[in-house]
C-alpha cells in the first residue's frame, strides 16, 4: 500500500510539472493581452528619441524592445543580431530595455554581445505604443513611425515567409509604403506588466 501511494504521488508530481511546463510554453503562443490603459500610437506619428542616443540622421531606425527576463525576448535575439549584421550600414539600431530589474545597459551589451546602443527607457515603449516584448519599431530618418510589431510568426524566427520586421525594413529602404498584416501587428510574448514575474528567472 505504501509503495502504491508513493507511486501515485510521483505520478501526480510528474503530471503537475508537465502541466506547468505546458502552460508556460502555451501562454506564449497566445496574443499578449492589451492593457486597459493602452493608448494606440498611429503610423506617421513622430517619435521623440533621447538626445543622447547617437543615431545617423540619414538612416531609418529600428528600435528593438527587449526584456531579458522574457523567454521570447531571449529566443529571438539571434534573429535581431542577424538583422543588425545585414542592415547595419543602412539602418540605425538601438535596443530599448523595458525592465524593472536592476541591470545596466552596459551589462546587457556585454552579456548578450551587442554592438549597438542600449538604453533603459520604459517611457519610449509607451511613446511607440509597445506593450509587449519582443517588439520591433521602425522609424523613418525623420523618426516617423512606420512599423510596430512582431519579427516573425515563429517563436524562433525560422519562418522565412513571415519575417515581418525584415520585410518592413526592405520596404522602408526602397521608399515604398510598409506592407503589414494583422498577425504582424498583434503583440505576442511578454506583457510589460509581466516583468516582475519573468525577471525572477533571469540567470
Amino acid at each position: 500500500m505504501k509503495k502504491l501511494l508513493i507511486g501515485l504521488w510521483l505520478v501526480m508530481l510528474i503530471a503537475a510539472v508537465g502541466a506547468l511546463f505546458w502552460y508556460n510554453e502555451y501562454r506564449y503562443t497566445l496574443p499578449t493581452p492589451v492593457p486597459q490603459n493602452y493608448k494606440a500610437v498611429n503610423n506617421g506619428t513622430t517619435i521623440k528619441l533621447l538626445s543622447g542616443l547617437q543615431l545617423d540622421k540619414n538612416k531609418p531606425v529600428l528600435l528593438h524592445f527587449f526584456n531579458p527576463g522574457c523567454p521570447c525576448s531571449r529566443f529571438n535575439l539571434a534573429h535581431v543580431k542577424s538583422l543588425i549584421k545585414q542592415y547595419n550600414n543602412k539602418v540605425s539600431f538601438a535596443v530599448v530595455l523595458v525592465t524593472d530589474k536592476d541591470i545596466s545597459p552596459g551589462e546587457i551589451k556585454q552579456k548578450y554581445d551587442l554592438d549597438v546602443p542600449v538604453i533603459n527607457n520604459r517611457a519610449l515603449a509607451a511613446a511607440c505604443g509597445v506593450y509587449s516584448t519582443p517588439q520591433a519599431v521602425i522609424l523613418t530618418p525623420q523618426h516617423q513611425l512606420v512599423y510596430r510589431g512582431n519579427y516573425n510568426s515563429s517563436r524562433y524566427c525560422t519562418n522565412k515567409k513571415t519575417e515581418y520586421a525584415r520585410q518592413a525594413l526592405d520596404d522602408v529602404l526602397q521608399g515604398i509604403p510598409v506592407a503589414t498584416t494583422p498577425l504582424a501587428a498583434k503583440a505576442y510574448g511578454c506583457g510589460l506588466a509581466d516583468n516582475q514575474n519573468t525577471e525572477k528567472n533571469v540567470q
